[in-house]
């Protein structure tokens, strides 16, 4: 069990001023599915997420981030990612306890939480072309704008080497 409570998302807006990233955050009903959020496009542009928490047989953690729309093939994405052999869901459990966010709340920003370094964070390279990327802040009734330069920063600072692959379809 991690020795400290989650990160809030007061917390992560602290975390991105310290290193000086620009972010702006807009608040909304809770949203749980990609289907839910589309009624945001319009009133906040750049990429929007989908993120898949997996592990492979030999409990290897990963969080894939993609554009919300991309298709993950989990039959063959652990030859991109580096899994010991296909991948699965990762559990609620391990969700909050590495993350420190709930199913539905999974977002790149929950990688402040893990202290441990014990889920590698793969962003797919479409998501990052895009100029703005927007996220989850650790729960999911907002969204956080950012710059793709800036969320792979944010990402070094936590102490965890993003990867960026081509892991969508």
């Amino acid at each position: 069990m991690p020795d400290a409570q989650p990160k809030t998302p007061d917390d992560l807006f602290r975390f991105l001023d310290s290193l000086g990233i620009a972010h702006k955050t807009m608040r909304h009903q809770p949203v749980f599915t990609v289907a839910e959020s589309v009624a945001l496009r319009d009133e906040i542009p750049g990429g929007h997420t989908k993120n898949l928490f997996v592990k492979d047989r030999k409990d290897n953690y990963f969080l894939l981030t993609v554009e919300e729309n991309a298709v993950v093939d989990l039959k063959t994405v652990h030859t991109v990612i580096g899994a010991a052999g296909k991948v699965s869901f990762g559990k609620p459990e391990k969700l909050m306890e590495y993350l420190g966010v709930i199913p539905g709340a999974v977002t790149a920003f929950g990688i402040v939480n893990d202290t441990g370094h014990h889920v590698r964070i793969v962003l797919d390279e479409n998501l990052m072309k895009e100029e703005i990327v927007n996220c989850h802040p650790l729960s999911n009734d907002a969204t956080t704008s950012i710059a793709s330069s800036d969320l792979l920063r944010f990402i070094e600072a936590t102490g965890h080497e993003p990867l960026v692959l081509k892991v969508t379809a």
